[in-house]
């Protein structure tokens, strides 16, 4: 068991962690049907495609503030059960924006339940606001200037997910300048489900402090020994990798590679009951199926907290409990 590792998540997006217990609830309160994507306490997908509309799906039974309240004090009371000191969560009010939730009422919701969860278990978080690539360029950009505008000490970084297939890095480029000149950490989804010309791209394009997964960076020998020049900090999500069939199985995933090759990186669960996957569970792979130490666990760990977009106060005190 990893339980005596402190943990500490950079990516994970709030409305994947919700567990399908909670999503039938939800459903159940709404008198929604989301049948055809949760079978016998799983949620059902067979491709990044379908994956997306069964996230879309649990998405849409969470309509109130007080939902995702409930949402983020659900996931982060999980995270503190297993030793989580700190947590940053993707948030995309897109997804509230489509059940009528209106962005502001969206962050307020979260903001009560990271709240509760600090007040309850001691975790600290932080938000981080998504635009949806496959959206398209406005709508990104849009959610770059809400995010931007909003000075919500809760909301410390911008990012960009949805299907990295759509579009090119350079049409977003214009979001990231926004964010940037806001003072908001920045990170964007690279190298999942294309190759090292992503990474490459947003690097480039973007010159993000952080590149969610960017494990195929790997496919490139020369991006690799840039990261580890740089120091760009990689948001690796292993099991995820390994549920969507980037890679097909956790020895053939380039996590070890990249850590000997000095590329400093981080563990995560990315959407974890999707995934069929936990931080916690993340943490094991780590040590008992890839073979990393304690001390290179750790170390990992300490990468996160100095690569999250938070204030010097903050940092120091998380550091202080490793």
């Amino acid at each position: 068991m990893t339980q005596h590792f402190k943990k500490a998540e950079l990516h994970c997006h709030i409305e994947g962690a919700a567990p399908p217990q909670l999503a039938l609830l939800q459903a159940e309160k709404y008198g929604a049907d989301i049948s055809d994507f949760v079978s016998d306490g799983t949620y059902v997908w067979n491709d990044f495609t379908s994956f997306i509309a069964c996230y879309d799906a649990v998405s849409s039974v969470f309509r109130s503030e007080e939902d995702y309240a409930l949402l983020a004090e659900t996931y982060l009371l999980e995270l503190s059960d297993c030793n989580t000191i700190y947590s940053e969560l993707f948030v995309a009010p897109d997804h509230g924006e489509t059940v009528g939730l209106s962005a502001d009422d969206y962050i307020a919701g979260l903001a009560a339940g990271m709240d509760r969860a600090r007040e309850k278990a001691g975790i600290v978080s932080r938000m981080v606001i998504i635009g949806e690539r496959h959206l398209g360029p406005e709508r990104v950009i849009r959610m770059a200037n809400y995010a931007a505008r909003l000075d919500h000490p809760l909301v410390t970084g911008f990012n960009m997910a949805g299907d990295e297939r759509m579009g090119r890095v350079a049409d977003f480029a214009r979001a990231f300048d926004i964010a940037r000149d806001a003072g908001l950490g920045l990170t964007i989804h690279a190298g999942e489900l294309c190759g090292a010309f992503s990474v490459s791209d947003s690097l480039d394009l973007i010159r993000p402090h952080r590149i969610g997964h960017g494990v195929r960076a790997i496919e490139d020998p020369d991006l690799v020994q840039r990261l580890a020049d740089t120091g760009t900090v990689l948001e690796v999500c292993p099991g995820s990798n390994i549920a969507l069939g980037v890679f097909p199985d956790f020895s053939s995933h380039p996590l070890r590679t990249l850590w000997e090759k000095g590329v400093k990186v981080t563990l995560n669960s990315d959407d974890p009951p999707f995934f069929h996957t936990s931080l916690e569970a993340e943490y094991e792979i780590a040590s008992h199926v890839m073979g990393f130490s304690d001390q290179d666990i750790n170390a990992m760990t300490r990468t996160a907290i100095e690569a999250a977009f938070v204030d010097e106060q903050t940092r120091f005190g998380l550091l202080a409990q490793l």
